[in-house]
Parts: structure tokens; C-alpha cells; sequence
């Protein structure tokens, strides 16, 4: 690779402007830099408009480099082929869902990510890396999120928090009685090694019993995860001592029997809406839902429906349909205090959004743009 001449880098949905400090050091004349701290509509989502797909594309074109935080921006093949001068994409994280892979390749657009290790050359700040063993337990930061969703919800902390700091009539004390999650049966809607983790967690901080399911999961690949995260294959947590402490049960008896329900599952067209209207009817009315997966794993319509109608306890949420939320969306519109609805706590794709994983992200990216600046191979190519 040579830097005959400078590249044209954008840097995409910095919300937190954090690239600057990371990429300023960077010779103006091998790396021209612009930072947008916003984001555009999705250029396939159904909601956007023939001008909302004009205004990306216009943002995108100008540039031979993209630097992208996950997928804040999508890239779908139709984008792709209206951005001609794009010949590298400098990723965060090492899974790109909703990006067209092969028509990049087909493109001749080099992809290269930040899988998180840290900098190669002992020159990064220090962060920790996310590349965190999971018999180490609960490391991941969207781990940390889920429980911190989990027993926001289960102890009435949001709205607890609301009503003490309230003033006049707003004021009050206690909302409700918090739930106990000891010895409860907590439901994984795919299992990985996130879920494994979340699950370890549930295990060994409550008791929990483990339920799960997914399309191919079978239940010699959870007892295999059971296992990495350090948990015996049976008898863990408040279960019979020959059960399965990952226990792998029909999608219907899942949602019949969870106490807690959280979204661990890869979206693609197969998956798109794979909680719907039958699978939230079969929840108890005592239930909690956590989605820090994918917004439109979940039905929109029928999670509203269900909320707005108060048939579950409550649900947390970290990942909507359209991201950030529009002013009108009626996550925002809703009076989610009204008598007789679900208890709602929201949260603005948090998940990973962690000052050393963005630290670490983006120390990569500048060690593969100092390379591509000093004519050398770039580092974490996807093929």
C-alpha cells in the first residue's frame, strides 16, 4: 500500500466527539480529516426518504476513507455502488451485520476493523481491552448493561429516582414493590457467549435458572458455553442437581416460563421480527423483556401494543428500530407513566458504549492510518 497521495478519511457518528484526540497527530498531507458527530437515516430502513437517502449519499461520496463507530451508518449494497471514490473502511468491533460484505469485496473496498486487543506497538493509553475471556465472568460492557438494565427495572429505579427528585405535586417516595430475581428463571433468546455471560451472572449472583432458544441452538452447545463460563454443565444455580444449568427449551415454553427475557440474537432478514405478537401474548403478566440486541429482532407494533396495554411488568430497552430515536417516535411521544401500562426504561444504545472499548477502538484505527501514512500493511483486514 502506498501514500502517494492523502486520503480523503471521514469520520462517521462520533456522538461524543471522541476521534479528534485519537486522529489529530495524523500528517494532513497523507490523511485529510473530517468528523461528523451526528448521524443520517438508514438508506433502507422503510421510513426514509428519497431525500434522506440524497443527504447520505451527498455526505458520503467525497470521501476514500470512511472511519465508522459499529453500525451507526449501514451500507447496503445500493449505497455502496453510489459511493465511487470509497476504497477502505476503517471498522469498530469485528461484526458488521448490516453492512453488504460482498459487494465491498466486489467493489474493491477494503474493510478493516478494530477487534479490540489494543494497539500492536505498546504505544495505546492503557484501556482494557474488550476481549475479555468469558470464564472471567462478565466483562463485556453490554454484560454490564443488561444487568444494570435488569435490576433497574426489577428495583423501580428510574421511576423511584423521578418521583424523590420531584417538586410540588410531582413529588412522592416509594412507586412499587421491587421484584426479587432470586431462584426467578431468566430466558435467553439466543445463546452466545454474551449470553453466556449474562447468564453466569444470573447464576451465580441470584440463583437463576437458565432457559434458552434459538433456531439452531442445540443442547450440546449450551452445556459446551455452560462450561466456558465456568459453570458445571448440570446443577448450577437454583436447579435439580441433574438438570441443565443451560437448559434448552421450545421458543413457546421459553416465553411461558421466564421471569426475565433477554434478546441475544444476530439480525438478518430470517430473524427481523422473530419476537412478535404470538411470543409477547404468551409471556407472564409478571415478566420483564430486555432488548440490548437489535431493534427490529422485536416487533415495534406489537411491543407497544403490549406496554401500552400493560399485559407484562415492564420492558428495557437499549435498540430501536431507528436509531437515534426521531423527535416523533413513540418511544418519546408515549406517557409511559399512565395508569395501567408496563413500566418502560429506555436507554440510547448504551450497550458497548464504554470509555475504554472506544478508547481502545479508536487506537487502532489510528495505528492501521499511521501504517497506511508510512506505506505499510494495515492490520485486521476482513476478507
Amino acid at each position: 500500500m502506498t501514500s502517494s497521495s492523502p486520503i480523503k478519511l471521514g469520520v462517521l457518528d462520533d456522538y461524543h466527539n471522541l476521534a479528534a484526540q485519537h486522529f489529530s497527530h495524523l500528517d494532513p498531507s497523507k490523511v485529510q480529516i473530517t468528523i461528523f458527530s451526528d448521524t443520517l437515516p438508514a438508506y433502507s430502513h422503510p421510513k426514509t426518504t428519497d431525500a434522506d437517502r440524497k443527504n447520505l449519499v451527498e455526505r458520503l461520496k467525497p470521501f476514500s476513507a470512511l472511519s465508522t463507530i459499529r453500525e451507526r451508518t449501514s451500507f447496503p449494497s445500493e449505497l455502496l455502488h453510489q459511493l465511487p471514490n470509497l476504497r477502505y473502511v476503517f471498522a469498530t468491533g469485528g461484526k458488521f451485520e448490516s453492512w453488504d460484505l460482498d459487494t465491498m469485496k466486489q467493489l474493491g473496498i477494503k474493510v478493516y476493523a478494530a477487534p479490540g486487543r489494543g494497539r500492536t506497538d505498546g504505544k495505546g493509553s492503557g484501556a482494557s481491552p474488550r476481549s475479555v475471556s468469558v470464564k472471567k465472568g462478565g466483562g463485556h460492557p453490554t454484560t454490564q448493561h443488561i444487568w444494570a438494565l435488569i435490576l433497574a427495572l426489577a428495583r423501580n429505579v428510574a421511576a423511584d429516582d423521578a418521583v424523590v427528585k420531584g417538586k410540588g405535586v410531582n413529588a412522592g417516595w416509594q412507586t412499587q414493590l421491587a421484584i426479587g430475581l432470586q431462584g426467578k428463571t431468566l430466558g435467553l433468546v439466543g445463546l452466545g457467549r454474551l449470553g453466556a455471560h449474562v447468564a453466569r451472572v444470573g447464576v451465580l449472583a441470584f440463583g437463576m435458572k437458565v432457559v434458552c432458544w434459538s433456531t439452531n441452538l442445540t443442547q450440546e452447545k449450551a452445556d459446551k458455553l455452560a462450561d466456558e463460563a465456568g459453570l458445571p454443565v448440570v446443577g448450577g444455580g437454583m436447579v435439580g442437581e441433574n438438570e441443565k444449568t443451560f437448559k434448552v427449551v421450545s421458543k413457546e415454553e421459553l416465553f411461558r416460563d421466564a421471569d426475565v427475557i433477554s434478546v441475544h440474537y444476530v439480525l438478518s432478514e430470517r430473524s427481523r421480527g422473530i419476537v412478535d405478537a404470538q411470543e409477547l401474548k404468551w409471556m407472564k403478566p409478571t415478566a420483564l423483556f430486555i432488548n440490548t440486541s437489535r431493534g427490529p429482532l422485536v416487533s415495534e407494533v406489537a411491543l407497544l401494543d403490549t406496554l401500552r396495554h400493560g399485559r407484562i411488568r415492564g420492558a428495557a430497552l437499549d435498540v430501536f428500530d431507528i436509531e437515534p430515536l426521531p423527535a416523533d417516535s413513540p418511544w418519546r411521544t408515549e406517557d409511559w407513566d399512565g395508569e395501567g401500562k408496563s413500566r418502560i426504561l429506555l436507554t440510547p444504545h448504551m450497550g458497548y458504549v464504554e470509555e475504554g472499548t472506544l478508547t481502545t477502538w479508536y487506537e487502532e484505527t489510528a495505528e492501521n492510518l499511521e501504517r497506511f501514512s508510512e506505506g505499510k500493511d494495515l492490520l485486521h483486514c476482513i476478507e
